[in-house]
Parts: structure tokens; C-alpha cells; sequence
């Protein structure tokens, strides 16, 4: 029996080419890759009820590089696609097994995002990750060069599909014919694509080039604001409340009301000492953010 591994975010796309190559009776292994921009959340899920092997790569390091300085450029907003992709298959490159692994399969349909799904790109990057040819993509395959797996009749073209553009109705039309009731919602996932998300991204960078992923983790939390060159993060509920507690490295100081319910703050120096109006600051937004403040107010300050 023929293997593969197939690129995994638990989307319907990747979902349906497990079924086609299941039909074809490939052994499947399922790789995804989180960072600190997007996780494996969803593909756990939905491995669990394929009933495949799910390995989980953390590539979060490595990520961080292009987001700061892409190859390759920006999509919509601040996602480096085509070096992320890149990235995915070089890693996928070093997990086949000569002998083992035969090929590597992804979820891509062609033309679904122009900037890094389409023809050219697709190639150029296998090509760059040296695996030319090696990369069967079910769902739009009849639309691009026959791979290896498809010469060597691993695989059957003619059970393959021309998947292309933006439109679901194929992909709701294959599922249905192999029976998935419960179709999840796209796996995009990555915070990268968020326009809002992008603007507080690229303010850091422009105030922090040297930013670690942990403060590009904290501004996925809660109400961001700048005070000089300090970081302040607003937690909106209970549990950005926790997390920003959890977020907290060295250096950094945590703002938290004692007899009141009302937001907890995190302000973040980057490593460097955070300066008495600052804290006051901290504290302005603690209470802006209180619905009932009372007469006595305690607060707790907590150096990490």
C-alpha cells in the first residue's frame, strides 16, 4: 500500500482529500503545523473523527522570521502565505521517510487565494522545497501537471478533481456524495489574515523590531493600547483576565482589582523598567473599563 502525507488543517478542503485518497486505498498520515499565529485545534478534531494519526509540528520560531521579513511579501493584510506554505512543505520534506513516505497531499484548490493558491506559485514552491512533483493536490489536480504519484498510477487522474476559485459549492457537493453530515468551518485560522490584528502587528514591529512571539501573543488578548514605548493590554472578560496573568514574563507588571470586579492589566516594558506614570496609566484603564467602582478602591501590582 501506497503513503502519504497529507497536510492537515481539519478544514473541509483537507477533509475531502483524505476521502479521495482513502478511495484510492492510500495509507494516509496527517501533518499540521501551529505557531503562534494559528494552532491544530481544529485539526485534532476532525483527525480524531477520520480516525488517523495526527503529528503536530511547532514551527513557531521559524514562523516568526518571515512574518517580520517575508520573502515573498504579504497577502490582504499581514500574512506572509507563500513563505508560510514554503515553510510547511520544507518541513513536511524533512518528516518523509525515504522509503516510507511516497508522496505529500494538500488541501490547495487552485485560484481559492489568488496570492498564494495559484498555478504558478503552487509549483514554484514545491519546486523551492525541493520536492518537484512530489505534491498531489486532489482537489484541483486535473488543472495542473500530472505529479509522480499520478505517473506511477499510485493515484488515478481520473479520480481526481478541477476544483478552482473562491466558490464552496464543489467542495458541499463532494461532501455530501462521501456522506459528511457536520462540514467545519473554513480553517483559515490564522490571526495573520485579520485587518485589525495586522494594525496592532505592525505598530509593534515598528516600536519593537526585535518582538518574541509572547508579545505578539499578548495582543491577541484583550484591549491594546500604547503609553510611550510600554505596552498595555485590557483583559475584556474573565478569561482574557486569566491569560494576561499567564502572559506575563519578566519585567513585566500586572494590574488587578482587589475589592471590585473589573478588567486585570498587563503592562509590558520589554525588558525595560516601566516607569511610575506609566503604572498610573495602567491604572486609568483599569477603571475606564470598571462598570462600579467603589468608594475605596484597592489594587494589586504585581512585578512578574
Amino acid at each position: 500500500m501506497r503513503k502519504c502525507l497529507l497536510l492537515f488543517s481539519g478544514g473541509l478542503d483537507s477533509i475531502l482529500a483524505v476521502k479521495i485518497l482513502k478511495e484510492q486505498k492510500i495509507k494516509i498520515v496527517l501533518i499540521c503545523f501551529k505557531s503562534y499565529f494559528f494552532d491544530c485545534d481544529l485539526a485534532k478534531e476532525s483527525a480524531k473523527k477520520l480516525k488517523l494519526r495526527l503529528k503536530v509540528v511547532d514551527f513557531s520560531k521559524e514562523h516568526l522570521k518571515f512574518v517580520k521579513f517575508p520573502e515573498y511579501g504579504f497577502g490582504s493584510a499581514i500574512n506572509p502565505c507563500i513563505d508560510c506554505h514554503l515553510l510547511m512543505l520544507k518541513q513536511a520534506r524533512k518528516v518523509m521517510m525515504p522509503g516510507k513516505i511516497d508522496f505529500i497531499a494538500t488541501g490547495d484548490v487552485l485560484g481559492q487565494r489568488p496570492f498564494s493558491q495559484n498555478k504558478k506559485t503552487l509549483l514554484k514552491m514545491e519546486k523551492e522545497a525541493g520536492l518537484s512533483g512530489l505534491v498531489l493536490r486532489p482537489l484541483s489536480a486535473k488543472l495542473l501537471p500530472k505529479t509522480i504519484p499520478e505517473k506511477n498510477r499510485f493515484v488515478k487522474r481520473e479520480k481526481l478533481s478541477a476544483f478552482q476559485g473562491k466558490s464552496r459549492k464543489p467542495q458541499i457537493s463532494l461532501a455530501k456524495k462521501f456522506k459528511i453530515k457536520k462540514i467545519p468551518s473554513p480553517a483559515g485560522g490564522c490571526i495573520l489574515t485579520d485587518s485589525e490584528y495586522a494594525k496592532k502587528l505592525k505598530k509593534l514591529f515598528k516600536k519593537v523590531p526585535d518582538y518574541a512571539g509572547r508579545d505578539a501573543r499578548v495582543l491577541k488578548k484583550g484591549r491594546v493600547f500604547w503609553s510611550d514605548d510600554f505596552l498595555i493590554t485590557v483583559g475584556r472578560n474573565r478569561k482574557e483576565n486569566k491569560e494576561l496573568k499567564n502572559l506575563k514574563v519578566k519585567k513585566d507588571i500586572i494590574l488587578e482589582p482587589e475589592n471590585f470586579a473589573g478588567p486585570t492589566i498587563l503592562i509590558r516594558g520589554f525588558d525595560k523598567k516601566i516607569k511610575k506614570e506609566t503604572i498610573k496609566k495602567g491604572v486609568e484603564f483599569l477603571l475606564n473599563y470598571t462598570k462600579k467602582i467603589p468608594e475605596t478602591i484597592k489594587i494589586s501590582i504585581i512585578a512578574a
